[in-house]
């Protein structure tokens, strides 16, 4: 997984892959709301809340498993968005590789994989992420992760992630989660899934 470092003992807010905005799955006016109003108040937060907590210059991961309340809310949210817009793109829409052999292994099939993983994502009451992440002995496992949890915090490492907050897909898909998550396949790239091992 790559870490995101604090500049100067502040944050800075991502920018957007330029792939997507045309995507197609997810409307610009989604991305504007999610990415330029969402993730930013989660940054602007974060950078407010972080002096004097002792925190201010550690890696966010670091800041995720030492902290608490308002601190540890935005710190999830900061980094479990950036993982989520950091791994769509417009190319590499399906595992290659060691990750496919991963995931066959440890699910049968990707077929069987994006099943139990859509599943996952659709079940989870309330707010929250659906994760595909490594545990310590490299096997893969899902997660359900409610509100700003990240698999960190368990010792795991995050390799993928689809966003079930209704702010992600409400304008695009209304109620219909199970469909947004079964689009989101479509601009999954997934070089950058396997680059997190």
């Amino acid at each position: 997984m790559r870490d995101i470092l604090p500049v100067n003992g502040v944050f800075e807010m991502m920018q957007l892959p330029a792939e997507m905005e045309h995507v197609g799955v997810v409307s610009a006016m989604t991305l504007s709301f999610h990415h330029g109003k969402h993730l930013k108040a989660y940054v602007d937060n974060l950078n407010k809340l972080l002096p004097g907590s002792g925190l201010e210059n550690l890696p966010i991961s670091e800041v995720i498993k030492r902290s608490t309340g308002g601190l540890f809310n935005n710190a999830g949210q900061v980094l479990n968005h950036v993982m989520y817009f950091e791994q769509f793109g417009s190319k590499n829409h399906e595992p290659q590789g060691k990750i496919k052999e991963m995931i066959e292994r440890d699910f049968q099939s990707v077929e069987n994989f994006k099943k139990e993983f859509e599943q996952k994502g659709a079940t989870l009451f309330g707010s929250g992420w659906v994760w595909l992440s490594a545990n310590a002995d490299g096997h893969l496992v899902i997660t359900q992760e409610v509100n700003a949890n990240n698999p960190v915090v368990n010792g795991l490492v995050p390799l993928l992630t689809f966003d079930v907050w209704e702010h992600a897909y409400y304008l695009d898909y209304q109620n219909r989660r199970a469909d947004y998550l079964s689009a989101l396949w479509q601009i999954v790239d997934w070089q950058v899934v396997e680059s997190r091992l």
